[in-house]
């Protein structure tokens, strides 16, 4: 059984997504549900979700675990797995580590971008790796089974955080800094320490991390993939598109700069303007997972490498995750 999955999504949530999800033949994705909420803030999203699976019970419901990736496939529906871009909901309480989890979150950042009591972040200038307090947390997410991931983080701390956890880590959303070297992209040095721990690596779609940014096109997105696959190996890659589809350009103020800042620093190619970045042409939404079925085929990967990057790598990361 094949399975499709995008394991990063960040939209303005409606029936009309969903049905694109569907359309696209998704089987699960990834959700951000917090960038900076604490967790009396939490629950209200929590709220807001509880509304959407409940008016769009033909279409979505919550994941919390491998299975439900299959129950979705069976049912041609899609599973919606919970995902923290911060860790502000666990504020400065190990004991909410736990309450996140029996609230369905399944993948927490340990910082985004800045340092957090957790971890730093990757737009800091001195990265201090693991704090104290982090350490605990790891040992608390693998004990739970919620995915510790670091796509926002610095590398020492990326590389701290894998050393650390019993249980494989992953970074959602991101690319390989040899590729487009930005702060959020990832080294080759780190890239093989994160394979070699059986971690995965979720390639993005939103056009800040990629090459030429919109104009970015599918044969070289997907020869970058070709030339990641050579370093990670190809059962560790994924897709973490990072779609914010219908967003607001008043909501990067958010993600950027949450409760911590009065300046407008938007960050990764958003310094002077903010606003979301048109998608390439070929990866409008997840309907897209076709063009780039297309695009892995013509630069060599096979049938079963193909459904792997697709979704079946992401399935066996959260078989072998619980």
């Amino acid at each position: 059984m094949n399975f499709k999955i995008d394991n990063l999504q960040y939209c303005n949530w409606s029936r009309e997504i969903f049905e694109i999800n569907q359309e696209a033949g998704l089987d699960a994705i990834h959700v951000t549900i917090v960038y900076h909420e604490d967790f009396n803030e939490l629950k209200t999203v929590l709220e807001s979700w509880e509304k959407h699976f409940s008016n769009n019970s033909d279409l979505i419901f919550h994941g919390k675990s491998f299975k439900d990736i299959e129950k979705a496939k069976s049912e041609n529906k899609t599973a919606v797995f919970f995902g923290f871009q911060n860790c502000s909901p666990i504020e400065d309480n190990i004991d909410l580590v736990e309450k996140v989890y029996n609230l369905g979150c399944r993948f927490m950042q340990l910082t985004y971008n800045n340092q957090s009591l957790l971890a730093t972040g990757c737009y800091e200038k001195v990265d201090s790796g693991v704090t104290n307090f982090g350490k605990e947390v790891i040992k608390e997410m693998n004990r739970l089974g919620l995915v510790i991931d670091m796509s926002h983080s610095a590398e020492k701390s990326t590389i701290e955080a894998i050393e650390i956890s019993e249980k494989p880590i992953a970074i959602t959303h991101a690319n390989p800094s040899f590729w487009h070297p930005v702060k959020r992209n990832k080294s080759n040095k780190l890239l093989k320490i994160l394979s070699d721990s059986n971690g995965m690596l979720g390639l993005s779609l939103y056009p800040h991390h990629l090459k030429n940014g919109t104009d970015c096109t599918l044969e070289n997105f997907c020869e970058m993939v070709a030339k990641t696959a050579d370093i990670m190996g190809v059962e560790k890659i994924g897709i973490g598109s990072d779609l914010c589809l219908l967003q607001p350009d008043s909501v990067v103020e958010w993600m950027r700069n949450g409760t911590w800042s009065k300046s407008k620093n938007f960050g990764e190619g958003s310094k002077k303007k903010a606003g979301f970045p048109k998608q390439p042409d070929w990866f409008l939404d997840a309907r897209g997972f076709s063009n780039l079925k297309v695009g892995l085929k013509k630069v060599g990967f096979s049938e079963n490498d193909i459904n792997g990057i697709l979704g079946n790598n992401w399935y066996y990361f959260y078989k072998n995750i619980n």
